[in-house]
């Protein structure tokens, strides 16, 4: 990998308060929590007001109002949001070869041999006061030679600026810096490492790489080698998709009308799980049904962006009612999303309560961990195993039409 490379990481400031600034200019200056308004709800996003009384994301609202009773609170909608991501995106795609968009405000743009003919800098420069001048959103960014170093340099930009890390100097800016700073250190690793004594990067560059390995095992290898500005990760190309689906074709058809919704609500179920797990809300849910004359039915209906179960499984299960009126024997059926934006399971927080994320957190590290099938719901447990597979890698799906069962 060149280490030449030039590599800017942008970041939209506080997207979803600024989006609301857009739309309301009162909310200027004022502490602005979005995300769900019941005490049970969670924060989805906050200002940088609301930040000083200690709010973060994910914090529990009630705890979020405890802090600071005078802050203005708002479901937030993420139709809006995405639209405005979606502008920003067009500026990016317009302006540069090649970048990577990792969620609806972050992107990754490689900027490689521009330099000869623009000046990497300069041009970075021109994209960000485009964006804020097209959208009016501040946005943040960081240039370096690698994706880790520019993020963590757009951390150290913001509020709405920016900063250039010349190749070099990586070691020397992240040295001072919390080991939180670096990307993939959550609070479980941060509070071992903090029991090590390695508070700042600069504890990490001073010991062997081995010592890490030893500690934190691979993850241990990768974090040295972060804080010590090493990452030859590539941008990779962004490329939206707008679908996903699964079939299953029956061995012998069926009017089995339990056996049926439970293989429709498990893979529904499988597919939601791949949503999350690839940071993807889908807006339209479409079931389809194939009886035994080969006649096919579909019937969609459009729903707020979302990835979550309760949301997504009773518009499945209220379209294969509406849709399963023949009483013929079936021979296929079929879950489809689409509508597909990034933006990660965040937006969800606008409606779910602290108890209802915590749970899908935990069903999906278990399957993670032991495999997509490990939990699933009752109604899904008629049908037979669905197995390990990603619908947005490229592979093909166990349940499509080809395998029959």
């Amino acid at each position: 990998m060149r280490n030449d490379r030039a590599i800017v990481h942008m970041d939209l400031d506080t997207f979803f308060v600024s989006c609301e600034r857009l739309l309301d200019s009162k909310l200027l200056g004022k502490p602005v929590l979005i995300g769900g308004t019941t005490d049970r709800g969670v924060v989805a996003s906050c200002s940088y007001e609301a930040r000083s009384f200690g709010i973060h994301s994910a914090m529990p609202m009630r705890m979020a109002k405890q802090l600071c009773p005078e802050a203005i609170i708002l479901r937030g909608n993420s139709g809006t949001y995405t639209k405005f991501s979606e502008m920003v995106t067009e500026v990016i795609k317009e302006s540069v070869p090649l970048y990577e968009k990792t969620s609806i405000d972050e992107f990754y743009i490689d900027l490689t041999g521009m330099d000869k003919f623009f000046g990497c800098h300069k041009l970075a420069s021109e994209i960000r006061t485009r964006i804020i001048k097209e959208t009016g959103l501040p946005i943040s960014f960081g240039l370096s030679i690698n994706k880790t170093v520019s993020k963590i340099a757009t951390g150290e930009a913001k509020p709405n600026n920016e900063i250039r890390i010349v190749s070099g100097t990586e070691k020397p800016f992240l040295s001072p810096l919390s080991v939180k700073k670096i990307p993939m250190v959550g609070d479980v690793i941060f509070k071992i490492l903090c029991d090590l004594g390695m508070k700042r990067i600069k504890n990490i560059q001073e010991i062997p790489m081995e010592m890490m390995l030893k500690v934190l095992g691979k993850n241990g290898i990768t974090i040295w080698k972060k804080a010590n500005g090493i990452d030859n990760s590539p941008v990779v190309q962004y490329q939206e998709r707008k679908s996903v689906s699964t079939e299953r074709t029956f061995d012998r058809d069926t009017i089995d009308v339990k056996k049926l919704e439970s293989i429709i609500a498990a893979m529904a179920e499988e597919l939601i799980y791949h949503l999350r797990t690839s940071n993807k809300l889908t807006a339209c849910v479409t079931i389809k049904i194939r009886y035994s004359d080969f006649q096919t039915y579909t019937q969609q209906k459009r729903i707020p962006y979302s990835s979550a179960d309760h949301v997504i499984l009773p518009v499945v299960k209220d379209l294969f009612k509406n849709l399963f009126q023949r009483r013929l024997l079936v021979r296929l059926v079929g879950v489809r999303f689409s509508h597909l934006v990034e933006g990660g399971y965040q937006i969800n927080l606008f409606e779910d309560n602290e108890k209802i994320i915590n749970l899908y957190q935990a069903m999906d590290k278990m399957r993670q961990r032991y495999g997509s099938r490990s939990v699933i719901r009752a109604v899904g447990m008629e049908a037979k195993s669905i197995g390990r597979w990603n619908p947005f890698n490229g592979e093909p799906p166990p349940l499509l039409a080809n395998r029959r069962q």
